[in-house]
């Protein structure tokens, strides 16, 4: 995950939040006989009147057509909605906590999942609420009415307008669905770039871009070895086109700083986390981490934030790429030392 996909997630948490305070949706009956309106707020642990009386009046007005009082305390779903609520909440923490792709996508198909079956949920309750009639003791009688009041929108029931709109929270879980969204579409901006780029190079157009590596296959351009993990993989294109793959950070950075006069279009690091291309000179980058490669001591991560946090997960110390690249602290001397017997 980039980190604004992060701060996607966060905010988007922080939106679910507000269910705590704020009305999730509102139903408003306007009739002659109430010219100043009925109304009640739904909340995610409960359902009040718009007004204090409302909620009275509005079963009172039911009794009167056989329609069931509306209690509260007798909808099971408004006692577990609190603390699904919460659930969710954690996870998206979560998310934004390990800042993996994998999880982003688990967490953002089960908000999804919620919102769908929070909507049906509604409809069906809206539905029995207004087909399922006490027609023999019911004051008012008229064959084949039904008055399931709408689930978004406006509707015409007896002389009443009914109408039902999502409420404070509940825009605020909509901005949160597409935050989600974008956070998803972030995350997968580079790894997609990417493809598009060697898609596009496959077909010898302009815009060059990285090409897979293929593990036991693919050689180090710099050491020579056969690169025997694609995860740490990294690679160079030439102004021409022609491609350079290379098994670690250091052997990347060993070539760069040994062949000055090369064209270089662009330069390649893997995100083993992710499996992503990155630009070298954006991504960030540990030392001495416990996530190494076999030939080298430098991993790289989508964005100096990704590699400052991962040292909580797999230890060593962020670096940057300029320090990478010049060898200012020795880093590279394993791939200079290899190099010096193959190059």
């Amino acid at each position: 995950m980039t980190s604004r996909a992060r701060w996607f997630v966060l905010a988007a948490v922080a939106l679910l939040a507000t269910a705590y305070v704020l009305p999730l949706w509102r139903v408003d009956l306007i009739a002659p006989q109430y010219p100043e309106g009925l109304g009640m707020y739904i909340r995610v642990d409960g359902v009040e009147g718009l007004k204090p009386n409302d909620l009275n009046s509005i079963n009172n007005l039911n009794h009167y057509i056989g329609m069931k009082a509306i209690v509260p305390e007798a909808i099971p779903e408004l006692r577990w909605m609190p603390w699904i609520l919460a659930g969710l909440m954690a996870g998206g923490l979560a998310v934004a906590a390990l800042g993996r792709r994998a999880p982003l996508l688990v967490w953002s198909s089960a908000f999804g999942l919620l919102m769908v079956a929070g909507l049906y949920d509604y409809w069906r309750w809206g539905y029995d609420y207004g087909h399922d009639l006490d027609h023999e003791n019911a004051i008012l009688k008229i064959p084949g009415m039904t008055y399931q009041p709408p689930l978004i929108g406006s509707k015409k029931l007896l002389n009443f307008h009914a109408t039902s709109w999502p409420s404070g929270a509940g825009v605020a879980w909509a901005i949160a669905a597409g935050l989600v969204g974008f956070a998803v579409l972030d995350s997968r901006r580079r790894g997609a770039a990417a493809l598009v780029a060697a898609a596009t190079l496959s077909v010898g157009c302009a815009a060059p871009g990285p090409r897979a590596i293929v593990a036991g296959q693919d050689a180090c351009h710099y050491c020579r070895m056969e690169i025997s993990d694609a995860r740490f993989g990294t690679q160079v294109i030439l102004g021409t086109g022609k491609t350079y793959v290379f098994d670690s950070v250091e052997c990347l950075a060993g070539f760069l700083r040994t062949s000055p006069g090369s064209a270089i279009a662009s330069t390649w690091v893997t995100d083993p986390s992710t499996g992503d291309w990155v630009p070298a000179d954006e991504a960030g980058y540990l030392l001495d981490s416990s996530l190494r490669s076999a030939m080298g001591r430098v991993v790289a991560f989508a964005t100096p934030a990704d590699a400052a946090a991962a040292v909580s997960r797999f230890g060593g110390s962020p670096v940057s790429w300029q320090a990478v690249l010049t060898d200012s602290a020795g880093i590279v001397a394993h791939g200079a030392t290899v190099a010096a017997g193959a190059h």
